[in-house]
């Protein structure tokens, strides 16, 4: 079944490429050439870059050939779905186009005016006179008479389109089509990866907990997910996340999973900046699954070095309510899986509680414990639209705030990017979870 499976997905890909190919290279030139070479390589050459960026990423190639790779092989991957779509558009746009320019060169005909055909008159026969006013006919002039014209030259029927017309068209069209669908893909691609560049926005979003003491009316807490610290996103971009975490003063910081994409050899320094984070009350981490693809038991010495608290199957009680936090499912590889039981089995279900998982779909697993709130992100709103239908498909809750029973999930879209540093429909966030007591 994963051969099956895998030369289906080849095909697929396969005659994407080729489609690509032929609409944006192949129909927009007049003949063989450079052009359809030179297109050929660039689109072949655009996945091999991909490949080889996901590879080296996962096989811990040298961090510099992992940057080298990284920025034009994860670019292609994006830029590649979106002119996909742009040319499946131009599909609809296509023959409107086309029968637009038809109707229009039929509009600009000029009108040709009637011209009178003169009457054939065999040589030798002379032509009809005029006759005068009492009918005799009127003398001839003076020499000799004069042979009639030949045959008359055959008059060319003027047609709405000649033959050349029609294939010069289809071409003009192509091009016109080909031209959007790639102006489009490359506007979309590029304002999506400035988006995540630019750093995340704050989301502010205030959440009622029947337990919540009155004194913690408008206890902030910043969640941030999936910053993703990686050979493309690095320190710099860890920077602009700490500073708007820390713009917003909040009381408690929860790091719920995905900080990296990479060793802690490689992406130690890029990570760094998380030692300046502040909170009233402290900053904690919880394991995302891509932490268990890059030295799980190494990140969570690291961050514990840089200040955070890790909750391993763990919780700790605060002034005015419980915070408790699992390990991503991925774990479970490594035995160090989620374990509900021992994070909150024992706690005073008379408190309000608060958990961290990096995963939406543990939220069963969270109304099973009575936890009044479960903070996640892993989804990243679909990243890339319509990635968020995928999203949907594997994930109760894709970004916001629900409630499930007695139970509230609030799933963020994220602070970076997997993959493409890219967002297209599914703006990056840091988000303030302001609590709201229903006794105040």
């Amino acid at each position: 079944m994963i051969i099956v499976f895998a030369l289906l997905a080849l095909a697929v890909l396969v005659t994407a490429n080729w489609y690509l190919w032929r609409r944006l290279f192949r129909d927009t030139t007049s003949g063989p050439g450079w052009a359809r070479r030179v297109g050929a390589v660039a689109i072949g050459g655009g996945w091999v870059l991909a490949v080889a960026a996901l590879v080296a990423e996962r096989s811990g190639a040298p961090f510099w050939l992992q940057r080298v790779l990284a920025w034009p092989g994860f670019l292609w991957l994006a830029l590649s779905i979106y002119l996909l779509f742009g040319v499946m558009a131009g599909e609809v746009v296509r023959p409107l186009l086309r029968r637009f320019l038809e109707r229009r060169a039929g509009r600009g005909e000029p009108a040709v005016a009637a011209v009178p055909h003169p009457e054939r008159v065999p040589a030798g026969v002379p032509a009809e006179q005029p006759q005068e006013a009492d009918g005799a006919a009127a003398s001839p002039p003076e020499g000799p008479r004069e042979a009639a014209p030949g045959p008359l030259a055959p008059q060319e029927e003027p047609g709405p389109t000649t033959l050349a017309a029609a294939p010069s068209r289809r071409l003009f069209v192509s091009r016109v089509v080909a031209g959007a669908a790639a102006a489009a893909a490359v506007g979309t691609v590029g304002y999506g990866t400035y988006g995540v560049l630019r750093g995340p926005r704050v989301k502010r979003v205030t959440v009622p907990l029947a337990k919540l003491p009155r004194a913690a009316q408008g206890y902030r807490i910043a969640v941030v997910s999936d910053i993703h610290l990686s050979p493309v996103l690095g320190r710099g971009f860890a920077q602009k996340v700490v500073d708007t975490i820390n713009s917003t003063q909040p009381d408690l910081i929860a790091v719920v999973g995905d900080l990296v994409d990479g060793s802690v050899k490689d992406l130690g320094p890029a990570a760094a900046p998380l030692a300046q984070l502040r909170a009233r009350h402290g900053s904690f981490f919880v394991t995302g699954n891509h932490e268990y693809f890059s030295g799980a038991e190494q990140w969570v010495d690291e961050v514990r070095r840089l200040g955070l608290r890790p909750l391993e199957n763990d919780r700790t009680e605060l002034a005015w309510f419980d915070l408790a936090g699992v390990n991503d499912i991925a774990g479970e590889s490594e035995g160090q899986g989620p374990d509900f039981a021992k994070a909150l089995g024992d706690r005073d279900t008379a408190r309000a509680c608060v958990l961290l998982a990096h995963q939406p779909v543990q939220i069963h697993d969270a109304v099973d414990h009575g936890v009044d709130l479960q903070l996640s992100g892993h989804t990243h709103g679909g990243q890339l639209w319509p990635g968020n239908l995928l999203a949907e498909a594997a994930n109760p809750t894709v970004a916001g705030l629900e409630r499930y029973g007695d139970t509230q999930l609030y799933v963020s879209r994220g602070a970076g990017a997997w993959g493409p540093p890219t967002r297209v429909g599914a703006p990056s966030d840091i988000t303030v979870i302001e609590l709201a007591s229903r006794q105040a």
